[in-house]
Formats: C-alpha cells, structure tokens, sequence
C-alpha cells in the first residue's frame, strides 16, 4: 500500500540550545490508522505540529502523496490535504456548530457565503458521526463530548488525505467513541489515513493498523499493531520494561471517619446519599459522562450550590463557597485545569502556592518558592525555572501545577477529577504512586476517572454513579470489571 505521508530525519530547535525533535522518521499508508506513542517530552507535539504546519522544521523532509512539501502556515497543510484535530479544541464557542464547521472555508456561490448549502452540508457531516445535536446550535452550549464531535466533523467537510486526531477520546464516552471509530473507520475504506495519538492502548488495540513510538525527540520503533504485546510498547516507550499502573499493595483502611455523607442535592439531577470516606482512604468514583461524578466534587468543594446534611471530622460541614472548603482542609484538582485550575498567564510558583499564600506574609514568599520546586520535583514535573509562565508547560505538567499547590496548602482531604486526562503512561504511574504517598500520610481522597483500569489500580473503593446518584460501591480486590461496566448501564445497586 502507498505512503500518503512520508516524514525523513525531521527536527526541530529552539534557541538557544533546546531540542524539541532530533530526528523522527514515519510513513502513513493510505487507508491506514496509524497510531503515535510517547511520554511527555518525547516529541510528539511538536512532531505534530511540524506535519501540520503550525511550526517549520530546522530539519528533514515531509512528503505528501510523493511530492516533497515545506508547509509555512497550518493553511498551506490543509490545502495539501493535512487535517489536524488537537486536543485542546479550536472551536469558537460563541459561533454556531455550522459555523464552526466551515470557518476558514465556506461554501460560497459566486464568491458569497451560501448558507443553505453550509447547513446542508453541515447536517451531512453531523449524520455521519450520528450527532444528536443541530447545525444552529451554539458550540458554547454543548457538553465537551459534542464539542469534540464538533471538531471531528469538521475536518470531515475538508477533502483530507490525512487526518490527524490529537487525544480524540479524552472527553468522550464509550457510546461516542465507538461513533468516533465507526467514522474512522468509514474514512479509511475511502483512503483517507489517519494519525491517531492516544495513550490508552485498549484504543490502539481496537483501531490502530500501525504505531509508532517516540522517545526522547526520536523515532524509536513502529510495530504492527497485532501481534505486539502492550509490555514491548510500554518499554518503547519509557526505554525500560514497567507495569503501566501497578496495584500498591496498602493495608486496609481503619482510619477515622473524614466525610460523612447523610444526603446531599445539587444541580443536574444530583442526590448523593450515605457516602463515607475514611482517613487514607483513596475512594474512586467511576461512572458514564454525565453520571454525576464532576457535580459531585464540586458541591463538595463548594463550587456548586448544593442542599446537604453532611459532617467533616464530625463537625457539620456545609461550604458555600470554594473559599469554606479551602478552609477546611478540601482541595479540588478540576477536570478543565485550563480554565478552572491555573492562572495560565502567571509564574508556575504563583499558582502552586496561590492558596498557601492566602493571609501570609511577603517574607514567606521564598519559602514557598523553594517549597515549589522540591513538590514539582517529586511530581516529576518538566519546566525551566519557578517564574516560568504555566501556558508555556504541556498539558500534563499543568495538571501537576495544580496537584502541587494542594500538596503545598497542606489540604487532607484532595478531590481529584480525571488528575489523569493528558498524561503520558510513566506519568499516570507517578502520580497515583504519589497519591498512594498522600494517602499512606494520612490524606483523604476522592479520584473521578473514566479510566477504570486506574481505579482498580489505585482506590480502595469504587463508587458507581448512574444519573446522579451513587447506587453501588464495591472492593475492587473482589470485584471484577464486568460487574462494575453492567452496574454503569443499567443503574443496578449495591453496597459491599
């Protein structure tokens, strides 16, 4: 099968002495998912936006369809048949979905917008992915999955050789993402090729042809995809052989009560009743996209109103405001870091130590600073210097921004919705070693996640939540996955 895309010794430098990509090789068949691997660092955005034109090359060659390119605007790589599609989407929110879809490249007649073939067009697209949502309706108005939907979709109206999906499942569940590979799928019968990067491999499993691995600005490997077992992947791509998320093996937890739910009512059907969690403890909830999980955790940290009888270490406890929970020891790491979690145009140490600030002195402010830099040092986290601005790290090293400062407040009880989202193999694996840490110290704490592979490797209980309600709770040590996905769809209760 033909190569559409053919990438030679490629790299990229940064003055003064950086090197983002030192020399990475790939070809993309026709028809092909291929997917891309690496940890954080080892390349693959820069790798991406190189093939995508949103950077020029200090070096080597990109060929598409046979013919050698030199990309100097992302424009030029989309008239060349080069779609991208990141992680962070680039819809405009105030725009209608329609719009969105044919922003830069409207169907026009006789050089004007034609907006009744735009919303034919439009509905096209949407049916292909099988949304449910309409052409009129504002992006700002729909849920993160269906922004995403959005994003895939439009590069559907574009006549792509190569498509190129950045994290396409992080906000989606698992019915929106099996639409997602059935249009993958549907594409490549047609010849389009698809670069597909993720870090979950039960995805690669399920649609990838090929994968290629990168690791310190390099192309270490590419594999076919049957056949390769996850161990050899894994130690591509951290250049040793490691469990992806081992199970600590922790006492049993006979702590102190920390939380006593009685009853708690909040916003989107949300009614939470006889949860309990216990000095560290690390409970799990897991759940379909709308379960509850997020609400949950926000009514907790008082960010949503919310009707509640519950207690905190034995005292009523009853935050109005993220400030009370602040207060009392709560710490919230969201799952939007970028908009809720970080001040992006500020220093690193600003907002890891913006709530440990909160009433102290300026002389403090070293002390913090030097306290910074040793927490993101066991986070693993990779930036150039305390001042550095937070928009300038990945996405991954951001989530750790936000962890860090709660580490730094001293916080006992740590709220953490999907702490995982954007993180690379090694480093899911850190973080839930230092969480097991947190907790092992005496720290409370709740861990929302679509990944439940993570909670089984982590938690000491896992919460179902189905339609705002926490209908089941279970040992993950006696229970199997089967029994926990059944309890998601059909909202079947228990209690161990």
């Amino acid at each position: 099968m033909e190569d559409v895309l053919r990438i030679e010794q490629l790299s990229k430098k940064f003055p003064p002495h950086i090197v983002a990509l030192a020399e990475a090789n790939i070809s993309v068949r026709k028809g092909e998912v291929h997917c891309l691997l690496g940890a954080n660092g080892a390349g693959k955005s820069t790798f991406l936006k190189l093939i995508a034109g949103a950077l020029s090359p200090s070096g080597g060659d990109i060929w598409v369809e046979g013919k050698k390119v030199n990309f100097k605007t992302p424009a030029e790589a989309a008239a060349a048949g080069i779609s991208m599609i990141y992680q962070e989407l680039d819809l405009v929110p105030q725009l209608t979905v329609a719009e969105n879809l044919f922003l830069g490249h409207p169907p026009a007649s006789f050089g004007f917008l034609n907006k009744r073939e735009r919303r034919t067009r439009a509905l096209e697209a949407l049916a292909r992915i099988k949304a449910t949502f309409s052409p009129e309706d504002r992006v700002g108005n729909l849920s993160i999955a269906n922004q995403q939907l959005t994003a895939i979709a439009r590069s559907l109206t574009r006549d792509a050789k190569v498509i190129i999906m950045d994290e396409p499942s992080a906000a989606l569940n698992e019915t929106e993402l099996k639409a997602v590979f059935r249009v993958i799928r549907e594409l490549t019968t047609r010849g389009v090729a698809i670069l597909y990067v993720s870090h979950r491999l039960g995805e690669l499993r399920e649609i990838g042809d090929r994968v290629t691995v990168l690791r310190g600005g390099q192309t270490i490997e590419t594999f076919d995809v049957a056949g390769t077992p996850d161990s050899a992947l894994v130690e591509a791509i951290l250049g040793r052989n490691r469990m992806l998320i081992e199970r600590q093996e922790r006492a049993p937890v006979a702590g102190d009560v920390v939380l006593r739910v009685d009853r708690l009512v909040g916003a989107h059907k949300l009614e939470i009743r006889d949860f309990e969690l216990r000095r560290g403890e690390i409970a799990g909830l897991t759940g379909l996209n709308g379960s509850g999980r997020t609400s949950f955790l926000k009514a907790l940290f008082g960010a949503d109103p919310a009707q509640s009888q519950m207690s905190l270490y034995g005292k009523s406890f009853n935050p109005k405001s993220p400030r009370d929970a602040i207060r009392a020891g709560l710490g919230l790491v969201p799952e939007n870091r970028k908009t809720e979690g970080l001040i992006l145009d500020a220093p690193i140490y600003r907002n890891a130590t913006l709530p440990a600030m909160q009433g102290k002195f300026l002389a403090r402010h070293g002390e913090l600073k030097a306290q910074t830099v040793s927490v993101l040092k066991q986070l693993t986290t990779k930036y150039g210097a305390p001042e550095q601005k937070v928009l300038q790290l990945s996405g991954g090293n951001q989530q750790k921004v936000v962890l860090a400062k709660w580490i730094i407040k001293g916080a006992k009880l740590l709220l953490l919705d999907e702490p995982s989202r954007g993180l690379d193999i090694g480093a899911k694996a850190d973080l839930y070693k230092l969480v097991d840490k947190l907790a092992s110290q005496g720290a409370a704490v709740i861990v929302a996640s679509s990944e439940l592979d993570e909670l089984y490797a982590a938690c000491d209980t896992i919460w179902v939540f189905h339609e705002g309600r926490n209908i089941a709770r279970f040992n993950p040590a006696s229970t199997d996955h089967d029994t926990i996905l059944r309890h998601q769809i059909l909202g079947e209760h228990h209690h161990d």
